[in-house]
């Protein structure tokens, strides 16, 4: 799959073999920083990757992105003698290509990158779009950049070593590109919910499409300044979330959780319909199964709604929410007294309905 960006085109390389592919190369040019869970499950595969003379290992949490944490990777790669004509290899999930993606944009004012995405969630939906969001104290992703790879080298075979949680916040974000894209489409794909978790060709399958579903809409608006802002879709109540539990909920499972709380208030805030959401609904539940009933204290979501980066006023929030026709729309929508009452009715009693 070949996508089409401001700084050229990049290619996205579906490859059973991508980890014995880059262990065969030569590392001397390379600075590879990868998540350090990847490292010790597939030490043996990767041996002279990971004994090669430039390897930052990151713990991949949320922090980890956070820019009072950058100087030491800077100070890493310096002393490890980075040079423009080098590579920065990503080995990880999203926090990890957040990381090498601002690096690479920012660090001698540029050098080439490339990913190697392990988690669900990075392969069907970040991997490509060239976006990276990096932390500033209470701030999630308010500093980023639009930096893309030169290449990704997608494997299936990292899915393995995945536990449920991860794979269902991959499908996750598979669930709002599919939304994305119509509600005959989400329809479809909802069929295929079991077989995803049991065939590998199929999830093989579904990650491709959503590739196709996303690269169609980076290609028309890289930027985010028009088309691209639907895949902000269950963003703003994820991300809110995440923000008012310190991110205990993962990152795909509070967007599946947002993607059914943008179904329910825009039925109830006279947007969209009440059978758009009850159709959503099941699949929506069945993927956050477990979180249904985490605490998610109201006051946080509140907090963290008001401080979106999407936001234009004082006052309001800019959502993005479906219409009565499933069609995905973006407007601005006051803050008042109203929508905080049914942002708390769906935290407190909605989310808990199976």
């Amino acid at each position: 799959m070949v996508i089409q960006s401001h700084k050229g085109a990049y290619c996205v390389h579906v490859e059973p073999d991508a980890a014995q592919r880059l262990n065969a190369a030569d590392p001397s040019n390379l600075h590879v920083i990868i998540d350090g869970r990847v490292a010790e499950l597939y030490a043996t595969e990767l041996d002279k990757v990971l004994a090669g003379p430039s390897v930052l290992r990151i713990e991949a949490t949320e922090s980890a992105k956070s820019l009072e944490r950058f100087p030491s990777y800077v100070e890493h790669l310096v002393a490890k003698g980075l040079r423009r004509d080098h590579r920065l290899v990503a080995m990880g999930g999203g926090i990890i290509q957040d990381i090498t993606c601002f690096l690479a944009a920012t660090m001698l004012r540029g050098v080439p990158w490339t990913f190697y995405p392990t988690t669900l969630l990075a392969q069907c939906d970040s991997c490509i779009g060239s976006k990276s969001s990096i932390n500033c104290g209470a701030a999630k992703n308010i500093l980023g950049t639009f930096t893309p790879p030169s290449e990704i080298h997608l494997s299936t075979r990292f899915l393995a070593t995945l536990d449920e949680r991860d794979i269902r916040s991959g499908i996750g974000e598979m669930l709002k590109v599919h939304a994305i894209a119509g509600p005959e489409a989400f329809t479809r794909f909802a069929a295929g919910y079991d077989s995803m978790l049991s065939d590998p060709k199929a999830m093989e399958a579904a990650i491709r499409a959503s590739l196709e579903i996303k690269k169609g809409y980076i290609e028309k608006d890289e930027f985010d300044t028009g088309p691209r802002l639907v895949f902000n879709l269950g963003h703003s109540f994820g991300h809110a979330m995440e923000a008012a539990t310190d991110f205990s909920i993962p990152h795909g499972i509070a967007v599946t959780i947002g993607l059914d709380m943008a179904n329910w208030m825009s039925w109830r805030m006279g947007i969209g319909t009440e059978d758009h959401w009850r159709t959503a609904h099941g699949v929506l539940a069945r993927n956050y199964q477990g979180f249904e009933a985490h605490p998610v204290p109201l006051d946080r979501v509140l907090a963290a709604l008001a401080k979106d980066k999407k936001n234009t006023g004082a006052g309001s929030v800019t959502l993005i929410l479906p219409d009565a026709e499933g069609r995905i729309v973006r407007g601005v929508h006051r803050a008042d007294d109203g929508f905080k009452a049914l942002c708390g009715q769906y935290l407190e009693q909605v989310r808990c309905i199976s």
